[in-house]
C-alpha cells in the first residue's frame, strides 16, 4: 500500500471535516462574516498621496518642514469664467459675494484666502510714499471701476495670471484649507452657494486637494457598486456554464465570505482603505472564484461520467474525489498567486505594502473556503439538484467544446508556428516594454468629462497653472555658522581669557556676536581684550552682511535668474519670488514708474523695502517667501500641469542650470510641494515593484520546480506568465499608457493567475502521462475538461469584470480591461504554447 503524502493527508483532513461537519463550518464563516461586517462603519478613507511615503521618508519629512516654516497650507481652486469679460460690474459683484461667502466656511483658513476684495493694489502716494489699499473693496458699481481693477491688477506681477487670466475671461479664488481631508465637504458647500449666484458665468474647481478627496469619496461610492455588479455577472457567466442557480451560489459564497474577511480584517486592525485597497475586493473576487470554478467544473463532469458508466457513487464520495484530486495543484496556485502579492510588501510604499498583504491573506482565506465551506455546501445539495447536474446538457457540442478540439488539434500540427509566433510577439512586447512611460496624475483617476477633469482644464488654460511646487533655497548651516571663522575667534577668545557662556560651544555667527557684546560690557577687560571684542564684532557683522540672508542683493539675483531660466520651461505657467515682491514695492516706493521695476542695491534697501510691504492688510503673505531670519528663501511655482513627467522635465532643467551657474557658497536647494510628493513615492514605487515582481519570479519557479520535481516543468509552467506580463505591459508601452499605480500592481495578479492555469494544464497532463497515455493522447484528453475548466475560468472573469468599464473612475476601468486581457491571454497562451513545446520536445511514447 503505497504511502499517503503529507498534502494528501492534509486533504483527506480537510475532506473529512467538510463533509462531517458541514453545518459548523457554516456557523464558523457566518459569524465571522457578521462580526467583521460590523466593523464597516469604522472604515477610514485615504487619498493622500503624501501617505505613499513613510512618516520618516526624507522627502515628506522636508515638505511638512517647509509647509510649517512658511505658513503654507493645502488649497482648492475656484475659478469664475465668463467668456464675453469677466471685468464686468455683474461678474465682479458675484466674485465678492463668493469670497464673502467663504470666510463664512468652516475649514476654510479665512485670512489666507486669496480674491480681488481680499488682495492690496500697491500705489505710489508720492516719491517714497506708498499706499496700500483694498484692491476691490466693494462691488463696482460703473464699468469705469471694473476696468480699474483690471488695470490695477496688471500692474502686480504676483496677481498677474495668478489671481486674474491674462485674457481677461477668468478670475481665481485660492482657499486654504485648515485639513485637506475636509475639501470635498467644502467644495460641496461652495457648489451650493454657486448654484444660488449669477449662472451667465461658468464655475470650475480644481486644485489637487480636491481631486484626492472627490477622488476618495466617489472611490468609496465605485466600491459599493462594482464588486457587487462584478459578483452579478461572475454569477451569471457561472449558471450559463453550470445551468443551476443553486451551484453556482457557492462558488460566490467562497468569493462573498473572502471579501467580507479579508475586507472586514483590514478595517478592523485600524488600515486606512486607500485607492489601492478599495480594489482589494475587486482583485480577489477572480482569485476566489478561479478555484471555485475548478472545483464545480471536475464535481459536474465527475457526475456525469458516473452516470454515463453507470457507476454508483455517493454525493460526498464525489466531492472527496474532486477535492483529493485538485487539492495538491490548487494548494500551489494559492501559494504562487499569494507570494506574488506578498512580494509587494518589500516595496517601500505603505499603502501598497497593506494591499500585498491582505491580498495575499485574501488567497489563502479563499483557499481555505474553497477547500472547506465549498465541498460542505456541495455535500448538502438535494438529491434532485444532483440529478440535474449528472444529466448532459445536450448531446451536441458546444460552442467552447467544438473550438478546443480544434485547438487541440492546431496545438499539435501547427506547433513550431505557435512557438515561433508567441516568440515573435514577446519580442514585440519587449520592445514595447521600452517605451512605457511611467507617470500619474490624481486628475487622470477621473474620466475626461468628470467636472474635476473638466475644471482641470479650463483653469490651466486661463491661468498660469493650478499645481504647486515650491523650489526652497537656503543657506546650509555650515555655511552660516562659517565654522572656521567662529573656530578661530572662540579660539582667541579663550587666549585672551574672555569668559563666554557655557553653553556657547557650538554658536552660530549671531550667538557669538550677542556674546562678545555682552561680554564687553559685563566683564572687566583690559584694552587689548577690548581690542579683540571689537576687531571680533567688526569680523561677524562682516560675515552676516555678506552670507546667509535673503536681503542681500547676491542672493535675490540668484532667485531672480533661476526664476527666468525656470519661466523658460512650457510646464511652468509661472514663478512667484521674493524678488518679485520686491522690485514691485520698490517700484511704487521710488517713481511708480517700470524703471524702477529693480531691486534695491544694498541689503538696507531690501530691508526698507520689504518693511513697507509690512505695512500692507497681508503682511503675513511675505512669510510665504522668506523665514523671519532670513536664512530660507522660497520660490512658488505654478505649473500648468500635474503629471509627474512634467515635474520631472522641471527637475532635469533646474539641474541642468545649476551644472552651468552654481549656487553661492553655502547655499543649497531642494523640492517641496505635493506635485514634487507625487514624483518621490513613484520612483519608490516602480523600484519597488520591480524588486517585488522578480523576487516573486524567482520564488515561483522554485515552487514550480518543487511541485513538479522537474526542473523542465518547472521553467514550462513559467511561459505563460512570462509572455503575459511581457504582452500586456508591451501593449502599455505600444499604446502609449501610463505606467501608473493600478497597472504596476497587475503584475502580481498576472503572475498569480496565469501560473494557476498552467499548473493546472501540467498537472493534469502528467496524470495522463503517468496512466499510459502517450503525448498526442495527453495533450488531447487535456482538451475536455481540463481545458474546459481553464476556459470557463477566463471567460466568467473576463466578462465577469466588464461592469468595471463603465465605472467614473479611471483606475476602475483600467483594472477591468487588464484584468480581462490578463485572463484571456494567459488561458490562451497556456493552451496553446504549453501544448505546443510538449509536443515538440517529448518522445511520443507511453
Amino acid at each position: 500500500m503505497n504511502k499517503l503524502s503529507f498534502n494528501q493527508r492534509l486533504a483527506q483532513l480537510v475532506i473529512h471535516w467538510a463533509i462531517n461537519w458541514p453545518k459548523t463550518i457554516y456557523a464558523v464563516v457566518a459569524l465571522l462574516a457578521i462580526a467583521l461586517l460590523t466593523q464597516v462603519p469604522r472604515i477610514n478613507i485615504d487619498t493622500d498621496p503624501q501617505n505613499m511615503l513613510s512618516h520618516d521618508n526624507p522627502a515628506r519629512v522636508f515638505h511638512q518642514q517647509v509647509k510649517k516654516e512658511f505658513n503654507l497650507y493645502d488649497a482648492i481652486v475656484l475659478g469664475v469664467v465668463n467668456q464675453q469679460g469677466i471685468y464686468t460690474p455683474q461678474s465682479l459683484s458675484t466674485i465678492k459675494n463668493i469670497s464673502d461667502y467663504l470666510l463664512t466656511v468652516d475649514g476654510v483658513i479665512h485670512s489666507e484666502v486669496m480674491a480681488p476684495n481680499l488682495v492690496d493694489n500697491i500705489t505710489n502716494e508720492a516719491q517714497g510714499t506708498l499706499r496700500f489699499s483694498w484692491l476691490m473693496p466693494s462691488a463696482p458699481q460703473t464699468q469705469q471701476q471694473a476696468d480699474a481693477i483690471q488695470q490695477a491688477i496688471n500692474r502686480l506681477p504676483m496677481l498677474k495670471n495668478t489671481l486674474a487670466s491674462n485674457d481677461h475671461q477668468a478670475i481665481a479664488i485660492y482657499i486654504p484649507l485648515e485639513n485637506s481631508d475636509n475639501s470635498y465637504q467644502i467644495a460641496q458647500q461652495l457648489r451650493q452657494f454657486i448654484s444660488t449666484q449669477d449662472q451667465s458665468n461658468e464655475y470650475f474647481i480644481t486644485g489637487l486637494p480636491i481631486a484626492e478627496n472627490q477622488f476618495g469619496n466617489e472611490m468609496f461610492v465605485q466600491m459599493a457598486i462594482s464588486a457587487p455588479l462584478a459578483g452579478l455577472m461572475i454569477f451569471t457567466m457561472l449558471w450559463l456554464f453550470l445551468r443551476k442557480a443553486v451551484v453556482t451560489m457557492g462558488a460566490m459564497l467562497v468569493a462573498m465570505s473572502t471579501v467580507i474577511i479579508t475586507m472586514g480584517s483590514l478595517i478592523t486592525l485600524g488600515f486606512s482603505v486607500h485607492i489601492l485597497s478599495s480594489m482589494i475586493a475587486i482583485f480577489l473576487m477572480p482569485i476566489a472564484v478561479v478555484d471555485a470554478i475548478h472545483v464545480l467544473s471536475e464535481f459536474k463532469e465527475k457526475l456525469q461520467f458516473n452516470r454515463a458508466n453507470h457507476i454508483n457513487q455517493s454525493t460526498d464520495d464525489v466531492v472527496s474525489d474532486v477535492i483529493s484530486h485538485l487539492f495538491q495543484p490548487m494548494l500551489f496556485t494559492t501559494l504562487t498567486s499569494a507570494i506574488g502579492f506578498y512580494s509587494l510588501m518589500l516595496t517601500p510604499i505603505p499603502p501598497v505594502k497593506v494591499f500585498g498583504g491582505f491580498v495575499g491573506s485574501g488567497i489563502i482565506a479563499a483557499f481555505i473556503l474553497t477547500m472547506t465551506l465549498l465541498p460542505a455546501y456541495l455535500s448538502r445539495l438535494s438529491p434532485s439538484t444532483i440529478n440535474d447536474l449528472s444529466t448532459k446538457d445536450s448531446d451536441k457540442p458546444t460552442l467552447l467544446v467544438r473550438g478546443l478540439l480544434a485547438l487541440s488539434t492546431m496545438t499539435i500540427k501547427a506547433k513550431k508556428s505557435i512557438i515561433v509566433s508567441l516568440v515573435a510577439v514577446t519580442v514585440i512586447g519587449l520592445v514595447g516594454i521600452t517605451h512605457i512611460v511611467i507617470n500619474d496624475n490624481p486628475v487622470r483617476w477621473f474620466k475626461s468629462d468628470h467636472q474635476i477633469s473638466v475644471s482641470d482644464r479650463v483653469l490651466n488654460h486661463h491661468f498660469s497653472g493650478t499645481y504647486n511646487a515650491y523650489l526652497v533655497l537656503s543657506y546650509d548651516e555650515q555655511g552660516q555658522q562659517q565654522e572656521g571663522l567662529i573656530d578661530s575667534l572662540l579660539e582667541k577668545a579663550n587666549s585672551e581669557k574672555i569668559v563666554l557662556p557655557s553653553w556657547i560651544a557650538r554658536p552660530t555667527a549671531q550667538q557669538l556676536l550677542q556674546a562678545f557684546d555682552d561680554a564687553s560690557f559685563e566683564q572687566a577687560l583690559n584694552p587689548q581684550q577690548l581690542s579683540f571684542l571689537e576687531h571680533a564684532q567688526n569680523v561677524l557683522n562682516t560675515a552676516a552682511q555678506t552670507q546667509g540672508n535673503f536681503y542681500q542683493p547676491i542672493a535675490l539675483n540668484t532667485i531672480e535668474k533661476l526664476a527666468q531660466h525656470l519661466r523658460k520651461n512650457p510646464v511652468v505657467g509661472k514663478v512667484n519670488t521674493l524678488s518679485d515682491i520686491t522690485k514691485t514695492v520698490n517700484r511704487e516706493l521710488v517713481s511708480g514708474l517700470d524703471t524702477d521695476y529693480v531691486l534695491p542695491k544694498t541689503s538696507d534697501g531690501v530691508a526698507q523695502v520689504l518693511l513697507q510691504y509690512q505695512s500692507s492688510h497681508r503682511p503675513g503673505d511675505l512669510a510665504h517667501f522668506v523665514t523671519p531670519e532670513k536664512d530660507k528663501s522660497l520660490l512658488w511655482l505654478q505649473l500648468n500641469s500635474g503629471d509627474n513627467q512634467a515635474m520631472m522635465d522641471v527637475i532635469d532643467s533646474v539641474d541642468a542650470y545649476l551644472a552651468q551657474n552654481p549656487l553661492p557658497l553655502g547655499m543649497s536647494l531642494n523640492w517641496a510641494g505635493k506635485a514634487y510628493i507625487n514624483v518621490i513615492w513613484q520612483q519608490a514605487m516602480v523600484e519597488g515593484m520591480l524588486e517585488s515582481l522578480l523576487s516573486a519570479f524567482v520564488l515561483v519557479l522554485l515552487m514550480m520546480i518543487m511541485l513538479f520535481r522537474s526542473i523542465r516543468y518547472g521553467l514550462l509552467a513559467m511561459l505563460p506568465l512570462s509572455i503575459t506580463i511581457i504582452s500586456i505591459y508591451g501593449v502599455i508601452g505600444w499604446i502609449g499608457k501610463d505606467y501608473d499605480m493600478p497597472i504596476a500592481v497587475l503584475s502580481s495578479l498576472t503572475l498569480g493567475l496565469s501560473v494557476d492555469f498552467a499548473i493546472h494544464f501540467i498537472e493534469r497532463y502528467r496524470t495522463f502521462r503517468q496512466n499510459g497515455q502517450t503525448v498526442t493522447q495527453a495533450i488531447t484528453a487535456m482538451f475536455h475538461e481540463p481545458a474546459r475548466a481553464i476556459s470557463r475560468n477566463a471567460i466568467v472573469i473576463a466578462l465577469g469584470f466588464t461592469p468595471l468599464l463603465f465605472a467614473p473612475l479611471v483606475p476602475y476601468v483600467t483594472v477591468g480591461l487588464f484584468l480581462a486581457s490578463i485572463m484571456l491571454l494567459s488561458a490562451f497562451v497556456t493552451l496553446t504554447l504549453i501544448p505546443a513545446v510538449l509536443s515538440a520536445t517529448s518522445t511520443d511514447k507511453s
